[in-house]
């Protein structure tokens, strides 16, 4: 397939700025799987749809305030830096800009001395490997000088911190969130427990890769970028007991389900706990081995986030939705509404 078959038209005035309040407020496109069938609804009606025996499987990734503004030592040059990923406990590999001010040698001060940065090599595609220098806890000192690294196509400055992460979120190591769960509240995650429902927990930490656009014209030449994963035992064990109980596995975000497909089920037809890294890449005509469900929200497109859903909704299915979604003019991207595809 082409990358140019995942375009539709988006009006700018779509792309959703600030998250809604509160947050199971947004709303909801519901889609049949088999049928392609459409229904408007609210985020709270996730609990009509679910039936006992179901598990919910979330992405519990915490983004890192990992936007941080500094000054190049000793001219005071301003130098913005993303981070991106962890190579150890000191070095990151970050995203600098502009460039010309983080070349191998450079030293970069941020949050007046807090954090020093010195740049040790250029990567290919451009990004910079560099070693901090700080006291105590690197994570304390990014809470301290970081912002949130929203996507560019958010323009209005977040006030809440929190409000860019889930409420269920714990891991540190995102420079993204995983937006499909935005839409919880701790008082619809009980009352889903309530229902009979389990929910289990998987670590991707997103990269920003993911939103990197797709720059072939063929999808299969598209090259994904590694982000690293969790699925531990408890998450394995109830997977495999909602499967054998004749429940179904529902992944909150393209994040949770990029891991599960990712570990897959063994030789024999259980999943097993597993850690490591992924380029899992999921486009239309790929077998779902662990996925009975998606919750997720719109995508750009042309993105690899909009190819996944169309693999597991079905191409024709998925481009129609998106075609209702503007017609009726729901809020699109991170801090925009959902769908449920069951």
């Amino acid at each position: 397939m082409k990358t140019s078959d995942f375009y539709y038209d988006l009006p700018q005035e779509l792309i959703a700025q600030t998250p809604i309040e509160p947050r199971d407020s947004s709303r909801l496109l519901c889609m049949d799987r088999k049928t392609g069938a459409l229904t408007d609804a609210r985020f709270t009606d996730v609990l009509e749809r679910l039936r006992e025996g179901d598990c919910l499987i979330l992405n519990d990734s915490r983004v890192l305030p990992a936007r941080i503004y500094g000054k190049r030592v000793p001219t005071g040059g301003g130098v913005e830096f993303l981070l991106l990923q962890a190579h150890g406990t000191s070095r990151w590999e970050v995203l600098a800009g502009p460039g010309k001010k983080a070349r191998p040698g450079d030293v970069i001060s941020f949050g007046d001395g807090l954090l020093t940065a010195r740049v040790l090599e250029i990567l290919e595609g451009g990004n910079r490997l560099v070693d901090f220098e700080y006291e105590g806890s690197f994570y304390e000192v990014l809470e301290t000088i970081g912002e949130m690294p929203l996507p560019p196509y958010i323009t209005e400055k977040l006030t809440d911190k929190e409000r860019y992460q889930t409420v269920y979120s714990r891991e540190l190591g995102s420079a993204a969130a995983p937006t499909a769960g935005l839409h919880f509240t701790p008082d619809l995650l009980n009352a889903i427990r309530s229902k009979g429902v389990s929910i289990g927990f998987v670590t991707l930490h997103v990269g920003l890769g993911t939103f990197r656009p797709v720059k072939v014209d063929e999808i299969t030449e598209h090259h994904m970028h590694a982000e690293h994963y969790t699925l531990p035992k408890e998450t394995a064990d109830l997977i495999n007991r909602t499967k054998e109980q004749g429940g179904r596995v529902i992944a909150v975000g393209t994040t949770a389900c990029r891991t599960l497909e990712s570990v897959g089920v063994s030789e024999d037809g259980t999943v097993h706990p597993a850690e490591g890294d992924t380029e899992i890449f999921i486009y239309p005509g790929y077998r779902f081995q662990v996925l009975d469900g998606l919750i997720t929200n719109f995508h750009l497109p042309e993105s690899t986030l909009i190819m996944l859903v169309s693999a597991f909704a079905g191409y024709d299915h998925t481009m129609n939705a998106y075609l209702h979604a503007v017609k009726e003019r729901y809020r699109f991207f991170s801090f925009g509404d959902a769908m449920m595809i069951i």
